[in-house]
């Protein structure tokens, strides 16, 4: 399986009965439960106290707490693998390609431009409708493709707005 921590670092872990390889090097370990939730493990003459803090509903991302510091730690296991292989993964599911018109209005303002990377909640645009501004936010993390309207257009429900690349 692989094994990513704070979203940086990156391990093949195997895990067997009684042995732990990590990148393919098999790992010396003494460990001993203290609780459900709490190991003592002894790596290379050095003392690890481990906690799991917090463990995601899907069970592939767990908090870490080890001597005290925090670490996000995410599991990818060989059926993640598949499903990504066969591009059924959640990211590319739910990937946002484009964001339409909510409902008919005035674009009073567009704030990005196109090839501008833009993060999930970000403002995009000012669309006035019924006499309210409303800030369209982005969905999803990605990169603007394409902008398909400018400031005064009138655009209708479920005109498509902005492309994601």
């Amino acid at each position: 399986m692989k094994v990513k921590v704070n979203e940086q670092y990156n391990f093949e872990v195997e895990v067997a009965e009684n042995a732990l390889k990590v990148n393919g090097a098999e790992l010396q370990i003494d460990s001993r439960d203290l609780s459900a939730s709490q190991k003592h493990i002894i790596y290379q003459h050095k003392s690890y106290n481990v906690e799991v803090v917090e463990r995601e509903e899907d069970g592939k991302t767990v908090t870490v707490k080890v001597n005290g510091r925090l670490y996000q730690v995410g599991i990818e296991d060989q059926y993640d693998e598949l499903l990504k292989k066969l591009g059924l993964d959640n990211s590319s599911a739910n990937k946002v390609l484009e964001i339409k018109a909510p409902m008919p209005g005035l674009v009073l303002n567009v704030i990005v431009e196109e090839g501008q990377e833009v993060n999930k909640g970000d403002s995009l645009l000012v669309l006035e409708a019924m006499k309210m501004e409303n800030i369209i936010k982005s969905p999803t993390a990605g990169i603007l493709k394409k902008i398909l309207v400018r400031k005064g257009d009138k655009v209708e429900k479920n005109e498509i707005l902005l492309q994601f690349a």
